[in-house]
């Protein structure tokens, strides 16, 4: 990481300092692992006891907590939201570029278009009229297919394969073993055979998107796949062809989106969550974890869902707490037939 001192990142981060403006900061860690040089952040009075034993000497904190800091020799950086502030000084302290220039092991077609200040690590393979932009990265064993385009200052990880006619907007991230524009999944069964749907459409990937490792997102069948801005996919996510996901919008691990769904802005989707096809999930909901939604429905603005199929969470965590008591149920159940049984076979007796 870049060394930078407490009172050069006070003025980067617009914070107030406290304490010594020339102590140097090497990186970003937790209390309990960080060293001297390290930087930490306290956002709550539960963390205080841990950040003021920490070895760190430099905290960002909002100011409610400063005074204990402070009493335990700490270098402050006032801030009002820390973690926001935390997260934006370990950028500006994050590790240098690498070496810019292409690697001799790799292969660029002649008809590729490299911009300026371009990494193209060992092997990578950038095909015929594909395009990466300014300061962007091609990490080793990557792949860009035929008229690829990544904007400026994309980074795609080892291993990243973007096929043919994918546009990747500026500053998106792929991380190792992303698939980016792979055929979508359609056939058409006739007389035991099954044909082939076309699969020629695009995927198109706006700024400042991220992609996580392993995760694979289709390119449209005959139209476009897209992801909007500042979108965020974590690891192991697929998404199918022709479907479009909305700005600042966030999908967890292992989850799945099939073909033609829509999810709009500033949604959040848990792990493991299954979206069947043609789905509408409007702007600002919430798909917890594991939850499944069914083939057309749609999860209306800002609503909360579970289970499955989903359903608004109150109305979840009332059955699942009628199911938690069925056991109960049942042996009160069994009893009264017990009860009720007796009760006819001494009438029948008398």
């Amino acid at each position: 990481m870049t060394l930078r001192t407490a009172g050069e990142m006070a003025r980067h981060l617009s914070c107030a300092l406290e304490g010594d403006a020339g102590m140097q900061l090497r990186g970003v860690a937790g209390p309990e692992w960080a060293s001297e040089q390290d930087l930490v952040y306290v956002d709550s009075p539960r963390q205080s006891e841990r950040v003021r034993l920490s070895k760190a000497r430099c905290v960002v904190a909002p100011a409610q907590l400063a005074a204990d800091l402070r009493a335990a020799g700490k270098t402050l950086l006032v801030a009002e939201k820390p973690k926001l502030a935390f997260v934006k000084a370990a950028a500006w302290l994050a590790a240098p570029e690498p070496a810019k220039g292409v690697h001799p092991t790799a292969v660029v077609a002649k008809s590729a278009r490299i911009g300026a200040q371009v990494t193209v690590g060992p092997f990578a393979v950038i095909e015929d009229d594909a395009t990466v932009g300014d300061g962007s990265e091609v990490g080793a064993f990557s792949f860009l297919g035929r008229g690829a385009k990544l904007g400026a200052g994309c980074r795609l990880h080892p291993r990243v394969t973007v096929y043919a006619g994918t546009r990747l907007g500026d500053r998106v991230v792929a991380h190792a073993g992303a698939v980016l524009g792979s055929d979508g999944f359609g056939y058409v069964t006739d007389q035991g055979r099954h044909w082939k749907f076309p699969q020629v459409g695009s995927l198109e990937i706006a700024d400042d998107a991220e992609i996580g490792a392993n995760t694979t997102v289709d390119r449209g069948s005959l139209g476009v796949t897209r992801l909007g801005a500042q979108a965020k996919i974590d690891n192991l996510v697929h998404i199918a062809h022709n479907v479009e996901v909305g700005e600042r919008t966030i999908i967890a691990a292992q989850t799945g989106v099939a073909g033609s769904s829509v999810i709009g802005r500033d949604v959040l989707v848990g792990g493991q969550v299954g979206i069947a096809d043609h789905c509408q999930l409007e702007d600002g909901c919430v798909a917890g974890a594991q939850c499944g939604i069914p083939t057309g429905k749609v999860i209306r603005r800002g609503q909360m869902v579970w289970g499955t199929p989903a359903r608004p969470i109150s109305r979840f965590k009332e059955q699942y707490g009628w199911m938690a008591r069925l056991p109960e149920l049942a042996r009160r159940l069994a009893q009264l037939e017990a009860a009720a049984g007796g009760s006819r076979s001494s009438s029948e007796t008398s």
